[in-house]
């Protein structure tokens, strides 16, 4: 349980620490591409005012003089170009920067430019005594420019934290509903244990008294199974040993046992491989497989039609079929039949299928799906297992 807790604790960590990082991320990154916008603009309008003062003071005292080129030289990153009312560029020195010099030789690159220019930002008009008005056309600079791709890589890594959430939360969902199935299984084979203890002693003392008895024998094989059973239960939510591997054998003892304790209106068969199939398998929890399925067929079929099971090898896998003729399921109950808790039965509880799918999935690295359906023609229901 602490173990649980202490899990959930660090999903959550994880979770508000990514959180606060993709705001962070968001609100810096917005905050710095406006700050840099802005600073820019004001850098440019300083330029203006530093143009049209040298153009205005016509003998400005040594401070005035050192101060222009000072201003007009601190730009070094901004591109900008100044022009007369008729965009005609004026390419003296201090009325252009950052501007590569191929484009400064070629009139058709630089007019192209300046239309550039003059679509992003309103050129600044620096007015003059005589009239001959002039224009500071600019643009963003190279850093501002790159900056104008992080919205869409903001909004990418705004997808990929939802994809982020939405596993997260189904990671917790998952986890609590695991816990919650093992503890009931857990609590489910205390339970059992306490009865089964002593009836194991009373069939000792049963043996004593009529050891060649066909019903104590019988007996004893379900008292075995109960044990069986409990093992099961134990098992859930700790990592079993794949000791086993005579899966033959495995399927022939639980079609055996199965066989004599289902309705004998029930046509039951196993079509199994001539050679031995050899799978890493943990032989109590897959034979609670093996009788889930074969118990929900019998079910299905309300006790009376036919069972056909087998086992056959495909693509270097191990492939187990359940086929029923029974009542089949519509498209909606297929999809919901390994959620914990859902169930078609007025009794069921809903958790065989989802508990046998944990089995294959999570211990056997398997896969367990229902293969083919059809209302009112049966259901398949087929495990897939790597073969050795």
């Amino acid at each position: 349980m602490r173990k649980s807790i202490l899990t959930r604790l660090n999903n959550w960590i994880i979770f508000v620490v990514m959180t606060t990082l993709v705001i962070a991320i968001v609100v810096s990154s917005t905050t710095l591409i406006n700050f840099l916008r802005k600073e820019e603009i004001k850098r440019i309008n300083l330029l203006s005012k530093a143009i049209r003062i040298q153009q205005e003071v016509k003998s400005p005292d040594t401070d005035v003089l050192d101060l222009l080129p000072e201003i007009l030289n601190i730009n070094n990153t901004i591109p900008f170009i100044v022009t007369d009312k008729y965009k005609n560029p004026i390419l003296e020195l201090g009325y252009y920067r950052n501007i590569p010099e191929s484009t400064i030789k070629n009139p058709e690159k630089l007019h192209n430019l300046i239309m550039n220019m003059e679509k992003n930002y309103d050129p600044i008009e620096i007015k003059v005594p005589d009239g001959n008005n002039q224009f500071v056309y600019y643009d963003n600079s190279r850093l501002l420019n790159n900056l104008r791709y992080s919205p869409y890589i903001l909004g990418l890594f705004i997808l990929l934290y939802f994809g982020f959430t939405f596993w997260f939360f189904k990671t917790i969902k998952k986890t609590d509903e695991g816990y919650l199935w093992a503890g009931l299984a857990k609590e489910t084979a205390h339970q059992i244990g306490t009865p089964l203890s002593s009836m194991i002693g009373w069939m000792e003392i049963m043996k004593m008294e009529n050891p060649d008895s066909e019903g104590v024998h019988e007996i004893e094989k379900d008292i075995e199974r109960l044990r069986t059973i409990s093992e099961r239960f134990s098992k859930i939510g700790s990592v079993p040993e794949l000791n086993d591997m005579n899966f033959n054998e495995m399927i022939q003892e639980n079609y055996d046992y199965l066989k004599t304790r289902i309705s004998r209106k029930v046509d039951f068969t196993l079509h199994l491989p001539a050679y031995k199939v050899l799978v890493p398998h943990n032989k109590i929890l897959m034979s609670w497989v093996i009788e889930n399925l074969v118990k929900n067929a019998v079910d299905a079929m309300k006790g009376e039609g036919a069972i056909v099971m087998s086992v056959f090898e495909r693509n270097k896998n191990i492939l187990i079929e359940v086929k029923d003729n029974g009542s089949g399921m519509t498209s909606q109950q297929a999809r919901n039949a390994f959620k914990p808790g859902y169930s078609t039965k007025k009794r069921g509880w809903g958790l065989g299928l989802s508990l046998a799918q944990r089995v294959i999935h999570e211990y056997h690295n398997g896969d367990i799906k229902i293969s083919q359906t059809e209302v009112g023609k049966g259901t398949t229901f087929r495990i897939t297992i790597r073969k050795v």
